[in-house]
């Protein structure tokens, strides 16, 4: 899958720019789609009803068990999704973006972005349901993600429920008691975007964070 992942097949690249890769990093294309073949598209129009999100450094068993559990509450395939540029960190380079991209080994579709924001997201995953964990979900809800704008923070949720988007929460360990989507102060009025998933069916306390400091990463 790699030699695909590197170039083998290039029949969908522009010849202009013949590294899809670069095209997104340079702003030139907004989506890159990797599927398990290897083969990667450019701009396609996604059918995407289930997205993970992260940045996958690195991905780990908890990342795959958790898409495994969505996909059957969610009846959908569940394509990950890591956005090349960060809110507040550097754009990966293409070469980290290639290692990211060796991790899944032909196994899941990836869809690689420029949408730094849930906001951005639903723009490119109209009508999806994004899966996250709950310290995601807390940051989604405070304002101080938002500039300090609570305002802010109200506009963007409406604007992804314009969208058709929902999110779907797994509970996490944190400060040594396991977080549900219920600890999360979700203003009154979008309740209905979020939907838990029971700890019966998913619970791992992996992190990427942990695992990069026990391999000095």
């Amino acid at each position: 899958p790699l030699g695909l992942i590197e170039g083998e097949r290039t029949e969908f690249r522009s010849q202009a720019h013949p590294n899809p890769i670069q095209r997104l990093l340079t702003g030139q294309a907004s989506t890159v789609t990797v599927y398990p073949d290897g083969q990667m598209m450019v701009d396609e129009l996604l059918q995407i009803t289930a997205v993970l999100p992260g940045s996958f450094s690195p991905l780990h068993q908890g990342h795959r068990q958790l898409a495994r559990v969505a996909a059957q509450i969610l009846g959908a395939e569940v394509t990950f999704e890591l956005s090349v540029v960060n809110v507040d960190k550097p754009p990966l380079t293409e070469a980290e973006i290639q290692e990211r991209l060796r991790q899944f080994d032909g196994r899941h579709r990836l869809a690689l972005t420029r949408a730094e924001t849930f906001r951005q997201k639903a723009d490119v995953f109209p009508g999806a349901t994004f899966i996250i964990g709950w310290d995601t979900a807390m940051r989604l809800v405070h304002p101080r993600y938002y500039g300090g704008s609570e305002q802010a923070m109200l506009t963007a949720l409406a604007e992804i429920w314009a969208a058709g988007c929902h999110f779907l929460v797994a509970g996490r360990q944190y400060d040594g008691r396991f977080r549900i989507l219920a600890d999360v102060p979700i203003p009154q009025g979008f309740a209905h975007l979020f939907q838990s998933i029971p700890e019966a069916r998913f619970r791992t306390d992996i992190s990427s964070t942990a695992l990069r400091s026990s391999t000095g990463g």
